[in-house]
């Protein structure tokens, strides 16, 4: 039995993992041509729903989500889903670094309890959009960051910086202001 690969992707303000999503979407390209876009997502469903639970009554979210998914996997530009509250980025190809950064801000947003959407880009031609001249980095709330590693103790300031205003968080050694 092969491993298929999980992809996130965001249907209706929410992250969800589909297995063998890049496969299904291969196959659903090479039979697009003449069809309309509903035909394409309903294709998309019913192949993603033999590996993946798919609810009939979120049908209509999953839809236009594999869509916006399929088109960008053809190259198309699309808009990305707004997503609710704040949004973190994580740019980096996947070194250590990039998984410790990763880690360090999901202990954070936990810690402080605030919710926000993370995801991390690592396709190189996707980090090179937001014009980051080294990572890992961070976007937050739209803005972009240089990264570095954070400790526990700096990353507080990070994100209340990175446009999130008014979120309480720990005083540290390294606060400047009082």
């Amino acid at each position: 039995m092969t491993e298929k690969d999980v992809m996130q992707i965001r249907v209706n303000g929410h992250l969800i993992g589909l297995v063998g999503f890049r496969e299904v979407v291969a196959e659903v390209s090479r039979t697009r041509i003449g069809k309309t876009d509903e035909t394409i997502q309903n294709a998309l469903i019913d192949l993603l729903s033999a590996e993946n639970y798919i609810p009939a009554s979120a049908r209509k979210f999953y839809g236009p989500a594999l869509l916006r998914e399929f088109k960008k996997f053809l190259g198309e530009l699309v808009a990305d889903e707004p997503s609710p509250g704040l949004h973190i980025l994580i740019l980096g190809e996947g070194c250590p670094r990039c998984h410790q950064l990763e880690k360090s801000i999901l202990e954070l947003l936990s810690e402080i309890n605030l919710p926000a959407g993370l995801d991390h880009v690592t396709e190189p031609l996707e980090i090179a959009k937001y014009g980051v001249m080294g990572t890992p980095a961070l976007v937050i709330g739209g803005r972009g960051r240089l990264g570095r590693v954070r400790t526990a103790e700096e990353s507080p300031q990070t994100v209340d910086r990175g446009g999130t205003r008014g979120i309480p968080h720990r005083k540290t050694v390294n606060d400047k202001n009082p």
